[in-house]
């Protein structure tokens, strides 16, 4: 069984993020956390760790669905209340922007998350001016 792209390793994810802002710093990078696949507290901990020294900036959580036979079961279904207890942990480690919740998947509000970013970052430039 597989989650996905056995190619696609934790270190090397790491790696390309961290590339992403060596290249520019300015970019927003971000990373999703899908949970139900028996993963420990320590574990969660740890990768939201990692990935605010990649300088990652945001970050979803959502619950994992086995989209195939071929694919991991699901070994837990969090709930609601814990998927907040993890974004408002995530929020306390400085990531720019957390969405979390059952339902949540790598594009949740992208778009709405970047228009808001735009329109917050143009305010204080022109604050600064």
């Amino acid at each position: 069984p597989r989650v996905r792209d056995r190619r696609a390793g934790y270190e090397q994810s790491l790696s390309v993020l961290r590339h992403v802002k060596e290249i520019n710093e300015r970019v927003l990078t971000k990373t999703s956390i899908m949970l139900g696949l028996g993963e420990e507290e320590g574990e969660i901990r740890r990768t939201l760790e990692d990935l605010r020294e990649s300088d990652v900036d945001v970050v979803t959580f959502g619950q994992y669905l086995q989209p195939s036979r071929r694919h991991l079961p699901v070994r837990e279904y969090v709930t609601p209340e814990k998927f907040e207890e993890w974004k408002v942990e995530a929020e306390g480690m400085g990531f720019k922007y957390v969405a979390s919740g059952p339902l949540v998947r790598s594009s949740y509000k992208a778009g709405e998350f970047f228009l808001e970013n735009l329109i917050r970052e143009n305010q204080q430039q022109a604050a600064a001016t």
